[in-house]
């Protein structure tokens, strides 16, 4: 099976003094992102040529960005902002750093794993797929999520650690 291309921007914000005064190790987030398997987690996720932002923030942006745009005053794991679907799926991802360390710790996982997933779970929702809408949706969103996980050597990230 072909992949579809991607155009990818991988992106660094500057640390926040409140995070690295809270122990954020930038540099183990940069080492659970090498370029190479954000590119494949990403390419098995769409369906169509994308252009991306991956961009990985900080609690302060994290928390703007989600009030801003959703009207929500919290930093969240992850957010997409999509701007095309057809033909080209053009969208950025926003990661907080120090929201996916905790989760990752609190669920059991790697910070790969759990960048892995939120990863594949942004691309998705690049692509439309929703999980606010209805639990119809979201059981398929979760559905498709588990199966491109496990086709990277990810156990289901619903159901436990994952093994990848």
């Amino acid at each position: 099976m072909k992949l579809p291309t991607l155009m990818l921007s991988l992106q660094y914000a500057r640390p926040e003094a409140a995070d690295t005064q809270a122990g954020l190790n930038l540099a183990a987030h940069r080492a659970a992102l090498p370029r190479h398997l954000v590119r494949r987690w990403l390419r098995h996720a769409l369906e169509c040529p994308a252009e991306l932002t991956v961009r990985i923030v900080g609690t302060d942006e994290a928390r703007v960005l989600n009030r801003d745009y959703r009207g929500k005053d919290y930093a969240t794991n992850v957010l997409t902002f999509d701007y095309a679907a057809e033909p080209v799926v053009q969208a950025d991802l926003v990661l907080c750093a120090p929201v996916l360390e905790r989760e990752a710790a609190e669920q059991g996982k790697t910070l790969q794993q759990h960048y892995a997933h939120l990863l594949v779970h942004g691309c998705l929702h690049a692509q439309g797929w929703e999980h606010e809408t209805s639990a119809a949706d979201a059981e398929a969103m979760e559905a498709r999520e588990t199966q491109i996980l496990a086709g990277l050597g990810f156990s289901d990230p619903y159901r436990g650690t994952a093994a990848g």
